[in-house]
């Protein structure tokens, strides 16, 4: 098969010619070009960390997929598992004007693009023995087991711990939390945000709640999975089990509370919304410029004096008020009021090139464009792309790896996968026969 990576990361370049040089590979120096979008085709794309490890994947949305993709960047082989002629939710989410960059009616969409590449996609229905069974006989071969149903669907459905750790006792299960009075509900982002006090604090202090801008919690309880699943393969290591692991969004919400949680936990302190505003350290926040906001952040005594002294005002850091960061955040609101007045004389591009070099952190507040056009990402790789026949361009582009190995580096090597693309050839490696597949496919199994 012909993979395609796009690096412009020396290291991941030297590791990719290794590589093909020890398996005889084509890959010659004129494919392998640094740029902003460079491309080198091989047959093969070197192994990741995770090379070898073999993962099941039966999660749809976002926090399942974006746990195994992230598996599968470092090099683990998902299989996504996925309801026959629907699929994943997610391939069904497009954006206002999207449908027009497809040719494809149905079936994929840049969102779920962004969490399923390197993956194979199969069909099976659950609903029905044979697709259990199936599930059963890739357990035999699999290190991982993943799933989002609700608490009780899998054992429902004979393919909970239980019966899978019988069938591979080394097999990893993740999956939803099992138990609390509220374990059967519906785990959706916001309603997790909602209830797990997110939105209570986000927003303007006169304003109602807010909603994050991106999927933060179905975002974190990937990457904490994500973690917990190498921990567990880890203890495999030294036990030779597997074992169960269980998490859930609301959980994931009330970890990332942190100093929000200690200081009710401990204080009784009730949180209040506070915009971009910290609770704890003052000034971080925004501040109206003269045609837009920059971000300053006087994180101890030390920055906010060079503050003071770069607005033409030291004195000001010496202030009772605003003498060390406890008398900051008792008189917030003053601070912010003095500061306001020198933002506001001056653009944002006239502020940030004041800054430039004096070691204070600060920022403009980007929209996405600028972003994606920002040159330490570039630097460092942060967009791919790959071909796909599907989309009217001919290709797709992504956010890429954000860690990086030094010598085992992550790649992009596969597309997302389309609706059941690899059910025959995943049915095949199980010792199906053209057939069995066929007659699975009549039946409405695949």
């Amino acid at each position: 098969m012909l993979s395609v990576i796009r690096t412009n990361d020396t290291a991941s370049l030297a590791s990719i010619r290794r590589y093909c040089a020890k398996r005889s590979l084509v890959c010659p120096d004129q494919q392998v070009k640094l740029s902003t979008t460079p491309t080198l085709s091989c047959v093969s794309a070197p192994g990741g960390a995770l090379r070898g490890i073999k993962i099941l994947d039966l999660t749809r949305a976002l926090a399942g997929p974006f746990c195994t993709q992230i598996l599968a960047d470092y090099g683990a082989d998902v299989i996504k598992v996925e309801q026959p002629v629907k699929g994943d939710d997610s391939r069904h989410w497009k954006t206002k004007g999207e449908a027009e960059k497809w040719k494809i009616q149905d079936g994929m969409s840049f969102y779920f693009a962004s969490s399923n590449r390197n993956k194979k996609s199969i069909t099976l229905d659950l609903k029905k023995t044979k697709g259990r069974q199936i599930i059963l006989d890739l357990v035999k071969h699999s290190d991982i087991l993943i799933d989002n149903f609700i608490p009780g669907k899998m054992d429902e459905l004979g393919i909970g711990f239980d019966t899978v750790s019988k069938v591979n006792s080394r097999l990893i299960h993740a999956s939803y939390g099992p138990s609390g009075p509220y374990a059967k509900r519906a785990g959706y982002d916001l309603i997790a945000g909602a209830e797990g006090g997110l939105l209570h604090i986000t927003g303007e202090p006169d304003g109602p709640p807010s909603k994050p801008g991106i999927s933060i919690i179905d975002v974190c309880t990937g990457l904490y999975m994500h973690g917990a699943i190498l921990a567990a393969l880890e203890a495999r290591h030294r036990t030779g089990k597997g074992q169960k692991l269980d998490g859930s969004l609301f959980e994931t919400q009330v970890s990332m509370l942190m100093n929000i949680a200690a200081s009710y936990l401990n204080m009784g302190q009730e949180a209040a919304r506070l915009g971009t505003g910290h609770p704890s350290i003052v000034p971080y926040q925004a501040f109206p410029t003269k045609d837009s906001y920059i971000i300053i952040g006087a994180t101890n005594d030390r920055q906010f004096a060079a503050l003071t002294e770069l607005l033409g005002n030291p004195n000001l850091s010496k202030d009772e008020r605003f003498k060390d960061n406890a008398s900051r955040v008792k008189n917030r609101t003053e601070l912010r009021d003095e500061l306001d007045g020198y933002f506001k004389n001056k653009t944002t591009k006239e502020w940030l090139m004041e800054f430039e070099g004096t070691g204070m952190p600060y920022a403009p507040i980007n929209n996405i464009e600028g972003v994606m056009n920002h040159p330490q990402i570039l630097a460092r790789e942060m967009i791919s792309s790959f071909k796909f026949d599907a989309a009217i361009d001919g290709l797709v582009k992504v956010v890429g790896i954000p860690i990086k190995f030094s010598d085992t580096p992550g790649f992009i090597r596969h597309k997302p996968p389309m609706l059941g693309e690899h059910t025959d050839s995943v049915l095949k490696e199980l010792g199906k026969s053209e057939y069995t597949i066929d007659q699975l496919r009549q039946e409405g199994v695949i």
